[in-house]
């Protein structure tokens, strides 16, 4: 089912759209690139502009650039190709192109005054990120899948109006245009982890894609109530002061204290990115009642008559 692209759109800003104010809408020449450029014409018209991003992987971009370029045109809408520049990494190239992707759409909608950056992410997409996410064996955050919006830069959100979407929708959005899409062979490719887990959803016809997505809102809600309840605990048992961190783990669930343990760490170190297992090693030397140091903060389990606080503070520098 096709959503309404304007209410939805204005659901997820948390606002209407002025009759002045412009969104970009990602397009990359695929179909549910091309269905979402046909959907924010009929929503929005020419205050929606199409980007596409020729990442120079592949010598059709540039004629699939301008292919969406005189798709846009015929609707009278604006067009522009940001094209990825310099060395491309030879591993994890989908990443890397992601990466460079957001941030360069980013970059145009920031210095256009573009506050709204809409993608085609569809039921099936977010079927196969709980997917690859299950096998990475992510937490509560990371299989809530696909979030309907997200900061993206200052001033830029990111939206995902067509979540509630079926790739088959949207193709058929696209033939009823009598629109062309482009075929990327690279979707095909097994050699990326997104394919393999788009071609396991294909031959298993009892994983359907709109149950996956279901579980993955559900589990949406549940990293919500937990969000909702690690800011209660970090109000009530955390105090901070100018250098240091101390925290009162006693008797709080694992998950609750990794959170604030991760969002000290945050603040004490904030471009410090920890590993999964160095926090869980962590947890388990502070449980242990045992001291650690992690991306440069030392942290003690310190005893005192009501309990163990944990400790955090920079650790000082090696000689």
């Amino acid at each position: 089912m096709i959503p309404d692209l304007a209410a939805t759109v204005a659901a997820l800003a948390g606002r209407q759209l002025r009759d002045d104010e412009a969104i970009a809408v990602a397009v990359s020449g695929g179909p549910d690139s091309l269905a979402l450029l046909l959907l924010a014409h009929r929503a929005f018209g020419s205050r929606a502009q199409a980007l596409t991003v020729d990442h120079g992987l592949r010598p059709e971009a540039a004629d699939e650039a301008s292919l969406v370029g005189r798709y846009a045109a015929s609707l009278d809408m604006v067009h522009t190709t940001l094209r990825w520049q310099g060395p491309h990494p030879a591993a994890n190239l989908q990443a890397e192109a992601r990466t460079a992707r957001y941030r360069l759409m980013a970059e145009h909608c920031a210095a256009n005054g573009i506050g709204w950056l809409a993608t085609a992410h569809h039921q099936g997409d977010q079927a196969e990120t709980l997917l690859l996410r299950l096998a990475r064996g992510s937490g509560s955050a990371g299989l809530a899948g696909i979030r309907p919006r997200r900061p993206l830069a200052s001033g830029v959100t990111l939206l995902r109006p067509l979540l509630s979407a079926t790739k088959a929708d949207l193709a058929e959005v696209v033939t009823e245009a009598g629109w062309v899409a482009v075929d990327d062979p690279s979707n095909r490719a097994h050699r990326f982890d997104r394919t393999r887990a788009r071609a396991i959803l294909a031959d298993n016809d009892w994983l359907l894609p709109e149950r996956l997505a279901a579980s993955a809102a559900h589990l949406a809600e549940v990293e919500a109530a937990l969000v909702w309840t690690a800011d209660a605990a970090w109000r009530g048992r955390v105090t901070v002061t100018a250098d240091a961190i101390a925290i009162d783990a006693a008797g709080l669930p694992r998950e609750l204290a990794r959170r604030l343990l991760l969002r000290a760490l945050t603040l004490l170190a904030p471009a410090a990115t920890p590993r999964g297992p160095a926090i869980e090693r962590l947890l388990d030397q502070l449980d242990a009642g045992n001291e650690g140091t992690i991306a440069g903060v030392a942290v003690a389990a310190q005893a005192t008559a009501t309990g163990d606080p944990w400790h955090f503070k920079v650790a000082p520098p090696r000689r």
